[in-house]
């Protein structure tokens, strides 16, 4: 597409009278479907490995072992719900509005569960990762631009947990590492994290399980602690209801879904399941790895929700209706050096990372701060791995760019730690923890750039053979993406319009300009792809599964 001269699609006069059953797609030049050769230089990491599965199980409708197997990937992608940024959104979500918006959260969480399956039915059918198939399909302009996006949303996620990191650090170290220290050391701690993936597969996702421990049992710490209103959280979590909300629990509701669904996530596990070894020429395994991936999914989002649910239920049994000057008195009581934080006036509290840290120790004693801390601690620092390999996925599939892991590491972290450094210099605490506000707009901008690719190749049956989207799919995967992206929208003009600068108003309107047009252009090639096939020629065109004599494995969107 755009068709010229020949159009890759046939009028359905042309179809043989026998081929009764006619789908509309798009036929271009078959791609082979298997993964890029093997390279010898020191590139693969996670992939050096490849997990054996079980032979068939005496109960083959469902194995324990079997699930064993394949459990990994999702725990390493339901990482990216508890990063740094995801934890600052449930705190403040919690002292914002209480309990009212847990179910936002539930939500959220649902609709990332059914767009991470579209993402990994992708990597275990076709044996390629969304980075792949995307340089397969896309142009080189539009695919270069792809990229871009989502290596900003990569260093935008880089970013936060590099923050997360160095206030973590300040906090455990009681202020004697100052911030930009703790942001020094987070370059140091990724290069050697670097190394654990040369101890094995099983093992690296084994370290990764002992982090979502440390932030469950953490995390969980404060929710006995602070002991909250179970009848509160339950009606919460399941009345979609929010009494006597305005414009601040609006934003924040807002805020959650783009904090929950991430775009470069959706590139990560359709690369993770690459790591278990399946037979693409057997439909009944292919079957069985994607309900065992799925199965293991729920399982990790699951646990990723209740630690989400227990930092807003803590905040909003402690810290719901609290003022500055309550905060102010209680620190100042517990003779804690953080009292200077609140202004002693009656506006509501407002809360992030730090101060989250420090209202607990005024609240719940100097156990409360350290052990906040340690679980910061583990969301920075597990997320910082799984960033790692996505821009290492993302880099070789879009551009066939084999760099180094330290190569990489390097470049990414450079430009994450460059800013946040110079922010953590000059700037304080206030200033660092407000970029995450900016990093949240950044990443829900580049939202569209994964769900919409992912969304039209799962829909296309070359791509996806009896495995591509049924009907029911296409509508609920359309109408999700849209909500989530209107909503991402919504969160994108309170921010900008909160700028208050013309200036500022011309960059962002022509900006904008851009972004919707290549939005456009994604969105089209998705409808097309989702059977509105006239979009392509302006005309309705058809095509039979049938009509080719020999049916490619991987269309070509030209």
């Amino acid at each position: 597409l755009p068709c010229a001269d020949s159009c890759p699609f046939v009028n359905a006069e042309e179809i043989p009278e026998d081929h009764s059953e006619a789908i509309s797609t798009i036929y271009s030049t078959a791609v082979a479907q298997q993964p890029p050769e093997s390279s010898d230089e020191p590139f693969a990491t996670y992939f050096d490995e490849v997990s054996l599965l079980l032979p068939p199980a005496k109960h083959p409708w469902f194995s324990f072992r079997k699930l064993w197997a394949f459990t990994g990937p999702g725990f390493l992608m339901s990482i990216a719900y508890l990063d740094p940024g995801n934890i600052e959104s449930d705190l403040q979500s919690g002292a914002v509005a209480g309990f009212k918006l847990l179910w936002v959260l539930l939500l959220a969480t649902v609709i990332g569960l059914l767009l991470q399956r579209l993402a990994a039915r992708l990597g275990v059918v076709t044996g390629l990762h969304l980075a792949e198939v995307c340089n397969r399909q896309y142009q080189k302009v539009p695919r270069i631009m792809l990229w871009l996006m989502i290596e900003l949303a990569i260093i935008g996620s880089d970013m936060q947990e590099v923050i997360g990191s160095a206030i973590a650090i300040n906090l455990l170290s009681a202020g004697k590492v100052p911030l930009w220290g703790g942001v020094l050391i987070t370059i140091a701690d990724t290069f050697m994290f670097l190394f654990l993936d040369k101890y094995g597969l099983r093992k690296l996702e084994a370290f990764f399980g002992f982090l979502i421990t440390i932030m469950a049992i953490t995390f969980g710490y404060e929710y006995v602690t602070v002991k909250p209103d179970q009848g509160k959280l339950l009606t919460g979590m399941f009345l979609p209801y929010c009494e006597n909300c305005g414009t601040p629990q609006l934003e924040q509701a807002v805020g959650i879904v783009g904090a929950v669904i991430m775009p470069h996530n959706m590139y990560l596990h359709s690369a993770l399941v690459k790591s278990r070894q399946v037979n693409r020429a057997n439909k009944k395994e292919v079957q069985e790895a994607n309900k065992y991936f799925f199965i293991e999914s729920c399982i990790a989002l699951f646990i990723s929700f209740l630690i989400n649910v227990f930092v807003v239920s803590v905040f909003a049994e402690a810290f719901f209706g609290q003022t500055n000057a309550n905060v102010s008195q209680a620190c100042a009581n517990s003779s804690s050096p953080h009292a200077g934080l609140f202004p002693q006036n009656n506006q509501s509290l407002e809360v992030d990372i730090y101060k989250g840290g420090v209202v607990l120790g005024c609240y719940f004693g100097p156990a409360a701060l350290y052990i906040w801390a340690v679980g910061i601690l583990a969301a920075g620092q597990s997320s910082t791995m799984t960033g790692t390999y996505s821009g290492q996925f993302v880099m070789e599939g879009f551009l066939n760019l084999k760099w180094s892991r330290f190569a990489r590491v390097i470049l990414t972290r450079s430009i994450a730690i460059t800013p946040t450094l110079l922010v953590a210099i000059f700037q304080d605490v206030e200033h660092l923890t407000g970029m995450n506000d900016f990093l949240n707009v950044l990443q829900s901008l580049q939202l569209p750039f994964a769900l919409i690719p992912v969304l039209t190749f799962t829909s296309l049956h070359p791509v996806m053979k009896d495995f591509a989207n049924g009907l029911g799919w296409k509508i609920a995967g359309s109408v999700l993406i849209l909500i989530v992206c209107c909503i991402n929208m919504y969160f994108v003009v309170v921010y900008v319009t909160a700028l208050g600068h013309l200036a500022l108003y011309v960059v962002a309107a022509i900006l904008s300009v851009v972004y919707l047009c290549f939005v456009a252009y994604l969105t089209w090639l998705c409808l097309i792809a989702l059977g509105i096939s006239f979009l392509a020629c302006g005309q309705t065109v058809s095509v039979t599964r049938t009509v080719l004599t020999e049916e490619p494995s991987v269309t070509q969107i030209n």
